[in-house]
């Protein structure tokens, strides 16, 4: 599994634990699935921004994990500017520039899973491309249904019970050297 999924499962399984359900003094977490698909964008002259958002109804967690940045056949020798348009921690819109791209010293650039939430807006703000964007849609859904789950993890429990032996203390070796 990447470092960026890795890494949005970590966060997601915190909020996961804040949904889940108690059972006794432990709280056992909802199933978390999570799908990837391609994306890919591209901007050009005629074409100068594009923007990825997701249905607001979705109860799922979305990721657009950005991968690669590039010129693509029919560019010219010019600084190819990339700014994203996404939203800051306190819901601002912010506008940050992402790579500056000419042919003959940087046609690409690795952004390395570099992870934005949507809606995000892709603007080419100087050149005349194209540049092409590319990355990963990951959606991570939280199951609330887990009623089947606990009933057969009860059942496993209570074979497990009878076949648990008490923890004996570790025995003392004598002189080591």
């Amino acid at each position: 599994m990447a470092a960026g999924a890795a890494a949005a499962l970590a966060v997601l399984s915190q909020e996961s634990r804040g949904r889940a359900g108690a059972v006794g003094p432990l709280r056992i977490p909802a199933p978390v699935t999570m799908d990837s698909f391609f994306f890919g964008c591209e901007l050009s002259g005629q074409t100068r921004s594009f923007t990825f958002k997701v249905e607001q109804e979705d109860d799922a967690e979305h990721v657009l994990a950005l991968t690669m940045l590039c010129l693509t056949e029919g560019a010219k020798e010019e600084c190819n500017v990339v700014e994203v348009v996404a939203r800051s921690h306190d819901h601002q819109e912010i506008a940050v520039p992402v790579a500056n791209l000419r042919l003959s010293c940087q046609p690409m650039l690795s952004l390395d899973d570099f992870q934005l939430q949507p809606p995000v807006t892709f603007r080419l703000k100087s050149g005349s491309g194209p540049v092409c964007i590319t990355g990963r849609h990951q959606i991570v859904t939280i199951s609330n249904d887990t009623s089947e789950e606990e009933e057969s993890e009860e059942e496993e429990t209570d074979g497990e019970d009878a076949e648990l032996c008490p923890i004996l203390p570790a025995k003392k070796q004598g002189g080591r050297p």
